[in-house]
């Protein structure tokens, strides 16, 4: 799947992109019993630029940030990795669905890896609410990476997954 940043189609692309992932999703599910690792994590603000990684196998997730205002906040990050090596994943989210910092940049990456779907969330479902995505127009996707989009991103961060198949292809 190609990461055009220039979309045109909006709700039609939506729907596309969303089925997509149900599909990758599905498949990563189905092929596998992923084995999968989640742990919690400060955000901290002050406007400092942080980084949280957490490996799986070889594969490596990592989020780099810089957020102001209020307190540290506990977020979670997930990693996975399919039976086969083929599909890693990587989700970083705040559990109580919002948060109240301001992100003034981020960065969330699978090393070693080539995105297969990629989205961003100024919130995250919980309690009855639902994943609330950024314009696409706020984020970049790259090849291993999800990036704020400078002068377009409006602060609000909750929630960034990412499912990218490995190197292991290729080998």
């Amino acid at each position: 799947m190609s990461h055009s940043n220039s979309r045109s189609a909006g709700t039609s692309t939506n729907a596309m992109v969303g089925t997509v992932f149900l599909i990758v999703v599905s498949a990563f599910a189905v092929a596998s019993s992923e084995s999968t690792k989640t742990v919690e994590f400060n955000v901290k603000p002050g406007g400092v630029v942080h980084t949280f990684s957490e490996k799986i196998k070889d594969h490596e997730c990592s989020f780099t940030y810089a957020s102001q205002g209020g307190t540290n906040e506990q977020w979670h990050m997930s990693v996975g990795l399919s039976d086969d090596d083929r599909l890693v994943s990587c989700s970083v989210w705040r559990p109580q669905g919002k948060s109240y910092l301001f992100f003034t940049q981020f960065k969330a990456e699978i090393t070693g890896s080539k995105m297969e779907y990629a989205s961003a969330f100024s919130q995250s479902a919980v309690g009855g609410q639902k994943d609330v995505p950024l314009k696409e127009e706020e984020y970049i996707v790259g090849d291993s990476s999800v990036t704020q989009r400078e002068g377009k991103f409006r602060a609000e961060l909750s929630k960034v997954t990412m499912i990218a198949r490995t190197k292991h292809d290729e080998l």
